[in-house]
């Protein structure tokens, strides 16, 4: 029933209880026996008025607008206010047109105590049948759903759900022992989480709905793990972000799958986007790596805060040509250049500096997968550590504000060609920034869930193919953030920094790996082992079983943003240091991996060598 035909019929309904109500005022004051022919007359001639005055305020007070369904305590009141306003228009007419001759004064009592019975008593009846009787949906094959979560989001989506004949909602779930035993839009609080397995048998429940999207990531953690001890499906509102809308728009559209994002055990990062965007707006701004996963969501975050223009340097093409595309569509006004180039080639990237002129730089651009780079000492250091030099230069060179370096913690006491390389690019920015104007921030942090190349994609990928799934190791661990994430604390970082920092964002506790591999096959609906076997093939060349976020020489201290920790830097001689890296460049020049590794080691002599380091 569209919203046009249903107000047609609440309207006509109104109408015949307007009515109703009149005539039974005039019988009630005559013992409801006829009324005399005088007195049937003023009856008759005032009944059009009654209609007409009584359907103006009732549409102005939104009686129809109201659905029977939720009847309540508000809609209560304004058929009060209708009933009460419209018999005091009543008699002002009538008074004007006939001075009440032949009118008796109990009318005006009688009436609006009518009107507002009837009109109540329909509403409030229809509710109470639609509370308390089976419905259709429960015998016609509808999901029955259990709606964990008893507050206003809760109750949002537990609207839609009386309104879809595919489902039936048959209870709430709560913690708050308050609202147990009690009813929201009809619907029963049966208990609380700790209940929720028996309360599944009990009321034959075919899936679960989380509705708490006020819940922190370690909450949604447990309510998960009691959801999959039932082995219904579940699914669950978004969590709240800084842009999940009004929850009061919220309801099944909004609906989705449990992902490994909310599995994480972080809660969400409060910003100082006014910090952040006085870095931002109306400066140009540089990404190298643009294409990338870090460089391209960090493409899209600066983007919402009104740059001058923004430069995406990028190697691949697809990426660079994917990234333009999805930023042109979303921001059609962004003056957007999308240049193709390797940061390694000092010509290209010279250019790109001259004729941009930006004032920020984010150093995304990197190699970073640990086992390939083992055997391609050359290409890592090329691109991680000569590619990153010619980039510091040309900020330099160009008087760009600030650049900032996107690291990672693998160049905390590296046992990878990959991890030295970065720290290798951290120090450069450490030795560079007393040097320059150009204030060198470096930013690191842990594994970032669904960049390519990450293990989440590999484990999607498998589980799809039917596994296995595969583990290096069953002890080993990773910190984990959502990329969004990782991108909002580096522009958070990157507006704090003053020159010279390392900062370290705050990746929680470590997450075993072999735990992300089994919550990503029960969320796909299977059992680890059983449905998708899971086999562990040993540490590869480079990986360690955990990762550090800091050197054991560097003190963590506190910053203004309890995500971010400040890193103390380790004093390093850029003349001494550029001549270092000249050396590297020279013998990659001349494809001598082995020369290289000999200067690598003398400026990381933490780096952990075995022999799969050539």
């Amino acid at each position: 029933m569209n919203i046009n035909f249903r107000t047609i019929m609440v309207f006509l309904h109104d109408l015949i209880m307007v009515v109703l109500a009149w005539e039974l005022a005039w019988f009630a004051r005559f013992n409801f026996s006829m009324p005399p022919q005088a007195f049937w007359d003023t009856n008759l001639k005032a009944l059009p008025f009654v209609i007409v005055i009584q359907s103006l305020i009732s549409w102005r007070l939104g009686l129809y607008k109201g659905l029977w369904r939720f009847a309540s305590l508000p809609d209560l009141w304004n058929i009060f206010r209708a009933s009460a306003f419209g018999v005091v228009a009543v008699v002002l007419v009538s008074f004007v047109i006939t001075r009440l001759d032949n009118f008796p004064r109990s009318v005006i009592v009688f009436y609006p105590v009518f009107l507002m019975f009837l009109l109540s008593g329909s509403r409030l009846g229809y509710r109470f049948w639609k509370d308390n009787t089976l419905s259709f949906k429960s015998i016609s094959g509808a999901e029955r759903v259990l709606v964990i979560g008893a507050g206003r989001a809760g109750e949002t989506v537990a609207r839609d759900l009386l309104r879809d004949p595919a489902y039936v909602a048959v209870g709430f779930i709560d913690d708050n022992a308050k609202l147990h035993k009690r009813r929201i839009q009809g619907i029963p609080v049966v208990g609380g989480l700790s209940s929720l397995a028996d309360t599944v048998d009990d009321l034959g429940v075919n899936s679960l709905l989380i509705a708490i999207p006020s819940a922190t990531k370690g909450q949604i953690k447990d309510i998960v793990a009691q959801c999959e001890q039932t082995g219904k499906p579940f699914r669950m509102l978004p969590m709240f972000t800084d842009d999940s809308g009004n929850i009061e728009e919220w309801g099944l559209d909004n609906v989705r799958e449990v992902s490994i994002d909310d599995l994480l055990g972080r809660d969400k990062v409060e910003l100082d986007w006014s910090v952040i965007s006085e870095g931002i707006a109306g400066k140009r701004i540089l990404v190298t790596g643009g294409g990338g996963s870090i460089g391209s969501e960090l493409c899209r975050q600066i983007a919402k805060l009104d740059p001058a223009s923004i430069m995406i340097f990028e190697q691949g093409e697809f990426n660079l040509y994917s990234i333009d595309r999805t930023l042109k569509l979303e921001f059609p006004e962004l003056l957007l250049e999308a240049r193709l180039g390797d940061v390694h080639d000092m010509v290209a990237v010279d250019a790109a500096f001259k004729s941009f002129r930006p004032e920020v730089v984010f150093h995304a651009a990197a190699y970073k997968h640990v086992p390939m780079l083992q055997g391609q000492i050359r290409e890592a250091l090329r691109n991680n550590v000569i590619g990153t030099r010619i980039v510091v230069d040309a900020a330099d060179r160009y008087e760009s504000e600030k650049f900032v370096l996107i690291s990672t913690d693998k160049a905390v006491n590296p046992s990878s060609i990959m991890g030295a390389s970065k720290r290798i690019a951290e120090i450069l920015c450490e030795a560079k920034n007393p040097v320059s104007k150009t204030k060198y921030i470096t930013v690191r942090f842990g594994n970032v869930l669904g960049s390519a190349g990450s293990v989440v994609p590999l484990f999607q990928q498998q589980i799809t193919s039917g596994g296995p799934v595969t583990v290096t190791h069953k002890e080993m661990t990773r910190f984990f953030m959502t990329i969004p994430e990782a991108c909002q604390l580096i522009l958070q970082s990157g507006s704090m920094g003053k020159g010279g920092e390392i900062f370290v964002l705050d990746m929680g506790d470590p997450v075993s790996v072999l735990y992300l591999a089994e919550q990503m096959i029960k969320l796909s609906g299977k059992v680890p082992n059983k449905g998708i076997d899971i086999q562990f093939t040993g540490l590869r060349p480079g990986e360690k079983l955990s990762e550090e976020l800091f050197h054991i020489e560097e003190d963590l201290v506190a910053t203004e943003h309890k995500k971010i920790l400040l890193a103390k830097q380790r004093v390093q001689d850029w003349q001494k240091f550029e001549k270092t890296v000249e050396q590297i460049e020279t013998a990659c020049g001349v494809y001598n991996e082995h020369k290289a590794l000999e200067i690598v080691k003398e400026l990381v002599p933490e780096l952990i060598h075995d022999e799969s380091v050539r």
